[in-house]
């Protein structure tokens, strides 16, 4: 960005609201506000806050969403905040006929509670499904669930060693995938993609019915952290694994030449497993008269096995609210080094690749 990176990033939610809102007013665009049901950790009001920058019936409209996974938001809270801060980038969003839409917090009762989930504890990702029919079964994660979020924490010997007995035996990649597909039996477990719609899914198809629906050509950005190497950030094809036009069309805009390959879950190419009740779904359904092409631009930060304990944690903690300070503070911390990485290098990673990535999606949809 042609901004100072480190002012845009925030040490909170509220700081981060504080400055998008901030951003947003000194670029002259209206911010509309979605009260969440819930106050924040420090009793703070919580929003899905959106901004529109360009006209309301441009045929292109490209969407940077942050704060699907609440705690992932200080990465693309920041990238949001640089962006309306540039005008250089704004002006070429502008001229190429392209309206951007700014979803500030996804979910932000995890953004300033500190977890991946949402209130509910339902993984936002997880949770576009078709509640009206039958939900995907996980038995894997059914028969690790006890081993996931066990009675105490740190977890005892027994417990670390049955999980480092399934690794030996299924092997990272084989844990990665049986966890973090997503499941619909526990809610107190682990990417819970919970039984009815969130209150982020409602709020959020509520957007994309009043930004999308008039769109011909419908692009979005989705800024997730917690994957792959240190501020790399992997551009993940983030639609139907059945729209191969959208995975080729996705693939002209954002590889770079080869440089920045965009990969897939579905073809096994992604640092991610294969995932279900994704939210593109959304996209699809709500503005089916658009052509759609999306990414998840995904940030790399410490190795997957810290991740993974880092999410256990955070789970044993919503069921033993009553936890030492220290205890609870300690699993926190964890949490944040888990999915922000609080350097300027990572940072000023972040904000470069956001916005190459920004640029090269207004250019596909302006072509």
């Amino acid at each position: 960005m042609t901004v100072q990176g480190e002012e845009c990033f925030a040490a909170t939610y509220r700081e981060a609201r504080e400055k998008f809102i901030e951003a947003a007013q000194a670029a002259g665009l209206v911010v509309e506000s979605r009260t969440h049901p819930e106050r924040g950790r420090d009793g703070e009001e919580l929003a899905m806050d959106v901004v529109r920058d360009g006209h309301p019936n441009a045929p292109a409209v490209l969407l940077l969403t942050s704060a699907c996974h609440g705690i992932e938001g200080y990465c693309g809270s920041g990238a949001q905040v640089a962006a309306l801060r540039d005008a250089s980038w704004r002006a070429r969003a502008r001229d190429r006929g392209v309206a951007v839409v700014y979803i500030h917090a996804l979910n932000p009762w995890g953004f300033s509670h500190g977890s991946r989930t949402t209130h509910e504890n339902v993984d936002l990702n997880r949770n576009f499904h078709d509640f009206g029919s039958p939900l995907p079964e996980n038995p894997g994660y059914r028969e690790l669930h006890p081993l996931l979020v066990p009675a105490e924490w740190p977890p005892g010997g027994q417990n670390q060693m049955a999980v480092g007995r399934y690794v030996a035996q299924h092997k990272l990649e084989g844990l990665q995938a049986v966890v973090s597909r997503g499941q619909h039996e526990f809610p107190e477990g682990l990417f819970f993609g919970g039984r009815a719609a969130s209150w982020s899914n409602l709020a959020l198809r509520d957007v994309l019915r009043a930004h999308g629906r008039r769109a011909a050509r419908l692009a979005w950005i989705d800024f997730h952290t917690g994957l792959g190497p240190p501020g790399v950030g992997e551009r993940i094809f983030a639609g139907r694994g059945d729209d191969a036009v959208a995975l080729a069309r996705a693939k002209a805009w954002w590889d770079g030449g080869g440089d920045t390959p965009v990969t897939s879950i579905y073809d096994g190419t992604s640092t991610s497993a294969y995932l279900t009740g994704l939210m593109p779904n959304a996209a699809y359904e709500e503005c089916p008269q658009a052509e759609f092409t999306g990414i998840a631009l995904e940030y790399g930060t410490v190795p997957v096995l810290e991740t993974f304990e880092a999410l256990r944690g955070d789970a044993w903690l919503r069921v033993h609210p009553e936890a030492p300070p220290e205890l609870a503070a300690a699993i926190r911390q964890r949490m944040r080094d888990a999915f922000y990485m609080d350097t300027p290098e990572w940072k000023q990673k972040v904000l470069a690749q956001a916005r190459q990535a920004m640029r090269q999606a207004v250019d596909g949809l302006a072509g």
